[in-house]
């Protein structure tokens, strides 16, 4: 269960990097009925100030042994260097092997590199990074294309607004639907974005620059349980089936039955911990037509069953 999270800051940190690990994990939320976080600043001079680039000080409460119990260690951006920490980068190891989650944002992965953490594992950064990211620790496996990539324990996402997606793809994978979902809702920002989504697109993935595919995602959102295929959004969209997919992977980053399925997979969670219906119905209601089908989907991208998810995460 996440409870408590650490954050180590070092100079010349990214402000809204930061920013977006204190508003998902730091603000109390119990207004919302939500049981706030363990959330500890921490560095390697405590009551120190810590500088960035904007003339920003910041002082830490705790010193990096903050970081020796938390069930979660968020390492936010930071001026790019050529040597970290060393009590930091022990800090992470220790973390790591004692099965702490740790999760970076944007040019926080150099610090997981720097410890050797992402040496066989694949990993992210901001796409501009990645070069510099896989040329310093080359037996990292760095994907510049992805919002987040979820590798177990270690999360690694890209640039800012990757960071709300991946913090927020963490308290689902942890917490549940709902609890990110109301995360999400006093952020006022889209509950999921799919980590496997272009870093780079043409326009914003989750406001759509177009009225017409605004209107279109409006109207899937509200009608997941109905049957749709490509040809038939495109007919609605007033486009040809080439012109309609292509614009459709520019606005959200994904082909359009990917994107479907993926709001599908996210109905049914939500169906499977507020409600008691049958899986039969949560298929139905979510747009998959069966059982076996909701299966075949939810594992994929869950990672385990429909039964064993509203066991683990129904609220009772």
């Amino acid at each position: 269960m996440l409870k408590s999270v650490a954050v180590p800051m070092i100079d010349d940190f990214a402000m809204f990097e930061f920013g977006v690990i204190c508003e998902v994990f730091g603000l109390d939320r119990s207004y919302a009925g939500l049981t706030p976080f363990d959330f500890r600043v921490c560095s390697a001079n405590p009551g120190e100030p810590i500088g960035n680039a904007t003339g920003v000080r910041m002082i830490a409460p705790y010193g990096l042994d903050a970081m020796e119990d938390a069930d979660l260690i968020a390492v936010p951006a930071a001026t790019i260097r050529d040597e970290y920490p060393e009590d930091l980068l022990d800090g992470l190891r220790r973390a790591h092997a004692r099965g702490a989650i740790l999760l970076s944002v944007c040019s926080g992965a150099f610090a997981l590199g720097a410890a050797g953490l992402l040496d066989g594992r694949e990993c992210t950064t901001h796409w501009r990074h990645a070069d510099d990211l896989q040329r310093r620790f080359p037996q990292a496996q760095v994907n510049p294309d992805v919002l987040f990539i979820d590798d177990g324990t270690i999360i690694t996402s890209a640039g800012t607004s990757a960071g709300i997606d991946a913090c927020l793809h963490l308290v689902r994978r942890e917490l549940g639907s709902a609890v990110a979902n109301t995360i999400a809702r006093n952020m006022v920002v889209p509950p999921q974005r799919d980590g496997g989504q272009r870093q780079y697109i043409e326009r914003p993935v989750s406001d759509c620059e177009d009225d017409t595919f605004s209107e279109l995602l409006d109207h899937l959102t509200d009608t997941l349980d109905e049957s749709h295929t490509v040809s038939g959004l495109a007919a609605r969209a007033h486009m040809s089936t080439r012109s309609f997919s292509r614009r459709f992977v520019a606005e959200t980053g994904v082909p359009p039955m990917q994107w479907l399925t993926t709001q599908r997979v996210l109905h049914a969670r939500l169906l499977l911990e507020t409600t008691d219906l049958p899986v039969d119905e949560v298929a139905r209601r979510s747009g998959f037509g069966s059982a076996t089908l909701l299966r075949h989907h939810f594992d994929a991208e869950v990672g385990v069953p429909p039964t064993r998810y509203r066991a683990a995460f129904a609220q009772r």
